[in-house]
């Protein structure tokens, strides 16, 4: 399987030690978002695990201890935007901390293994056309030799997030504008031997110089792990993202970093009252089995193709 650490939470930044506690145990629970008294156990072991997919914005704690993972193939997704703490609260200074972060995991595990992610891209009197740009560009420069792609996306609009968004008086651009503010990224990108592509846009940008992105990328995973993937589409997710199938580990409500724009975390307080249950050494993040939880083996297995095709002769 394909592990997704994680759409739902920042992991890297702010459990990291919950999750090298997991892999020496070689298992984990997951409650069910949809039904909390549900809880998946799921085993985590090299022979099941394909690739580890972390999602973040500060992988800085779990760089030390990457030697405790040297089992398993994995990369990075890590969000490097150009928003200020009124946007992403909690976050480092970028150019200062977390540009020479982003470079020293870069020279640690290669530049294929990290992936740049400005995202999500959303527009106001202060974020305009021309901040966007001279942002993308400053960290284009500083990443240039240290990475081999680029992820863009445009925000989009939840319950969960518009309140915030509106109170930084955001607004949108039409097709024709998105479309030339593209082509701008295409040619910064290019200028710094970085390729783009765009995460599950309904805007075909193609033409810009950017292909529609997959995130949990087959092909990328095929190639770190020398070997073919018996895996599909990822029916979970909205139709316009091209990512395969994965299994997610993380849990709503339990990220830190503060982000104005985030669908993850319905208010500041629920964050701080699940966060204060996190204990390292439960199977569970932030929090514990009760008595009327209902815990579940889950069926996982390699997917990796055991056998050659007459296309691989």
């Amino acid at each position: 399987m394909i592990l997704s650490v994680s759409r739902r939470t920042d992991i890297p930044n702010y459990y990291s030690e919950w999750f090298y506690n997991r892999i020496k145990e070689g298992f984990l629970y997951v409650r069910n978002p949809m039904n909390a008294h549900q809880i998946s156990e799921i085993k985590i072991t090299p022979d099941v695990v394909d690739c580890i997919v972390f999602w973040t914005k500060n992988p800085l704690p779990m760089i030390k201890r990457l030697d405790e993972i040297k089992e398993y193939n994995y990369y990075f997704q890590f969000t490097l935007t150009g928003y200020a703490n009124d946007v992403e609260v909690n976050l480092p200074n970028k150019k200062t901390k977390m540009i020479p972060v982003f470079q020293e995991l870069s020279e640690k595990i290669g530049k294929q293994k990290v992936i740049w992610r400005y995202d999500p891209i959303f527009f106001s009197d202060r974020y305009t056309k021309e901040y966007h740009l001279k942002a993308f560009k400053s960290i284009a420069e500083a990443l240039s030799g240290y990475t081999e792609k680029c992820v863009i996306s445009f925000v989009d609009i939840y319950p969960k997030n518009k309140k915030n968004l509106d109170g930084l008086s955001s607004h949108e651009l039409n097709d024709d504008e998105l479309r030339e503010f593209a082509e701008k990224l295409s040619k910064i990108a290019a200028d710094n031997n970085i390729k783009i592509g765009s995460c599950a846009e309904k805007i075909d940008l193609d033409e810009c110089g950017i292909i529609h992105n997959c995130c949990i990328d087959r092909e990328l995973i095929e190639k770190i792990i020398g070997c073919k993937l018996n895996v599909g589409k990822d029916k979970n997710q909205r139709k316009e993202c091209g990512c395969v199938e994965s299994v997610e580990i993380g849990t709503y409500n339990t990220c830190k970093n503060g982000c104005a724009y985030c669908y993850a975390n319905y208010s500041s307080k629920s964050v701080e009252t699940n966060a204060a249950q996190y204990d390292p050494s439960s199977p569970l993040l932030c929090g514990q089995v009760q008595e009327d939880d209902k815990i579940t083996i889950r069926k996982v297995e390699s997917l990796k193709e055991t056998q050659l095709s007459i296309f691989d002769m």
